[in-house]
């Protein structure tokens, strides 16, 4: 229902890749098979690469009736799309985990999947409105999709299936109780509760004894096709215009499979390997889309359920798919009369765990603003562009973010707290004391093109000195004292260290504590210093600007530049930079 092809495929996506991941998948507890988020984003691309305008056909005596849906037909093209899209996403993700790029996961951080996923769950709830009530809607795709298909429901509301919709909604009231029951006891229940089990039995003994499809108009599952495909090439013309959407598919299942994986890893005291990972899901959707399936990744809902029921490997999976085999190639007819509502209830139902996620907001506007940014426009742009689109968004947004954090760092002058060997921010702490004549500069970032002007205005600003005003009061006093002299080429007097009052070495507190045991300044110099730097005296009351790079991991060409250019101009003569 949500990847827009007959059911049954949805059946051989819960078995080949199942029985695939068994041996290449490194994770034992979580659950391989169809997701929410997944399978809306394939629906999406068949519905647009295949929709409902396509496939009318004409009346053949030529009348004035209405042009008939090709339902089939229309289906057949829409398996064609998600079954191509699956093996550019099983490529894709095979030749990333063989590069690899595991760590891709990374930059789709945790507000961002949790905010995208939240969208995500609108999509599907959205999409199965219709379902719920017994209406006929077009399905939409691309951006304001949900606005339309919330227009289309409300537009057709007075057409909704009263049959249809009291029973969905006494599956969703019954389904929700029962996972309220099974988050209350369940340490007192040896297993869950199977509430979708037992609804899937009783709507379909119902929908089949009172004849509902026949005699209430109640959408139900359909034929049921008994058996297995046999393989088949995919319809490799579709590829060009594919690519794009296969690598969002790609990614996104990728990151959902692995988050989950390492959550149950550290809890029960194992490692996953995320190239492996990769190599396992894209082995499993390429190889299975030869076999009419879409693309898979893990469900949150499912590996719970095994990790509760006492699944330690990945045998409880292969168990699961051989259960999936039987209902394909016996018992599949048995689920022909099975409600639509029913399965939007389930569906709906499932998600509401991730509707939970909007607790998140309170919670990152007291920790990080930023981050929650990137919550919001995740969600925004999912809900508004579509899931393709928005994730695309959403990524640029966090990138943007890292670039502005490192734009915006904080920067202080640090000061010497007593009795101990920190340096600290003086703003913040009363008990940081700066050394007389010395600005200690602290700049919380790596200094790249981005932020190399930023970095010199910052230096200036904290530290009060402005290297082209000092440069050019030197060059006043140079000719100042030349002629005072008669000669403005004549050697300026010599002014001894002890006459200025001026240390040209900032001692280390290690240093510091060798060599007068208070950490204070040495009067000692260092190193040689210019004859010119020995006749001037200093101006203003700074005559040290030390440049504390301790949180600079890097620096590019352009950063080096700008050190280079303000260092003539600070290492003027009386004022030193370390």
């Amino acid at each position: 229902m949500l990847a827009a092809v007959p059911p049954v495929y949805g059946l051989y996506s819960s078995f080949y890749p199942v029985l695939l991941y068994t041996f290449f998948g490194t994770s034992r507890h979580i659950s391989i098979g169809t997701f929410a988020v997944i399978s809306l984003m394939i629906g999406s691309v068949a519905v647009r690469e295949a929709p409902d305008s396509m496939f009318y056909v004409p009346p053949a005596n030529g009348s004035n009736a209405s042009a008939v849906l090709d339902v089939e037909a229309r289906d057949a093209r829409r398996v064609q799309v998600a079954v191509v899209l699956t093996t550019l996403v099983g490529v894709i993700q095979f030749v990333l985990g063989l590069l690899r790029f595991g760590f891709v996961a990374i930059y789709l951080t945790e507000p961002l999947v949790r905010g995208f996923t939240t969208a995500a769950s609108v999509h599907v709830v959205i999409s199965q409105l219709k379902y719920l009530l017994g209406v006929r809607t077009q399905r939409f795709s691309g951006p304001l999709s949900a606005i339309y298909s919330v227009k289309a429901v409300l537009c057709d509301i007075t057409s909704t299936n009263v049959s249809t919709l009291i029973l969905g909604l006494a599956c969703f009231v019954f389904l929700f109780a029962i996972k309220d029951l099974n988050e209350r006891f369940k340490k007192r229940l040896p297993i869950p509760i199977p509430g979708e089990i037992i609804v899937v039995i009783v709507s379909t003994g119902v929908s089949y004894g009172m004849s509902l499809s026949e005699d209430y108009k109640v959408d139900v599952v359909g034929k049921i096709p008994t058996g297995l495909l046999p393989p088949t090439a995919p319809e490799f013309s579709l590829l060009p215009g594919l690519v794009a959407d296969s690598f969002a598919v790609a990614v996104v299942g990728f990151s959902m499979g692995i988050s989950l994986a390492k959550t149950f890893a550290l809890k029960h005291g194992y490692s996953v390997d995320g190239n492996q990972e990769l190599i396992a899901l894209g082995l499993c959707n390429f190889i299975s889309s030869f076999f009419q399936t879409f693309a898979i990744t893990c469900s949150m809902s499912r590996s719970l359920v095994q990790e509760s029921t006492g699944g330690k490997t990945q045998i409880a999976g292969l168990l699961g798919s051989l259960l999936v085999l039987l209902v394909v190639v016996a018992v599949g007819f048995v689920f022909q009369p099975l409600p639509q509502t029913a399965l939007a209830a389930i569906i709906m139902v499932n998600l509401l765990g991730m509707f939970k996620q909007f607790r998140d907001i309170p919670t990152l506007w007291r920790n990080s603003r930023i981050e929650l940014a990137i919550w919001l426009v995740a969600f925004a742009a999912s809900v508004l562009l579509g899931l393709d689109y928005g994730l695309l968004a959403a990524i640029a947004f966090a990138i943007l973010t890292v670039v502005y954090r490192t734009q915006s760092p904080e920067s202080a002058i640090l000061g010497h707290v007593p009795g101990t060997g920190l340096y600290c921010d003086v703003d913040q702490y009363e008990e940081a004391a700066e050394y007389d004549g010395i600005k200690i500069f602290l700049y919380n970032s790596s200094i790249y093109f981005a932020n190399s002007e930023l970095y010199v205005n910052a230096l200036k600003k904290k530290t009060g000195v402005n290297p082209e005003t000092l440069q050019a009061a030197r060059k006043a006093q140079k000719k100042q004292r030349g002629k005072a002299n008669g000669n403005p080429r004549a050697p300026l007097k010599v002014v001894s260290p002890e006459e200025r009052g001026v240390t040209h070495e900032v001692l280390s507190y290690d240093n510091a504590e060798k060599e007068q045991g208070n950490g204070r300044l040495g009067d000692r110099l260092s190193e040689p210093v210019s004859e010119e730097a020995v006749f001037l005296e200093p101006l203003g009351h700074v005559h040290s600007i030390v440049l504390d790079w301790t949180p600079v991991s890097f620096m590019d060409s352009v950063g080096a530049k700008a050190i280079k250019q303000v260092g003539p101009c600070v290492l003027d003569p009386g004022l030193g930079v370390r």
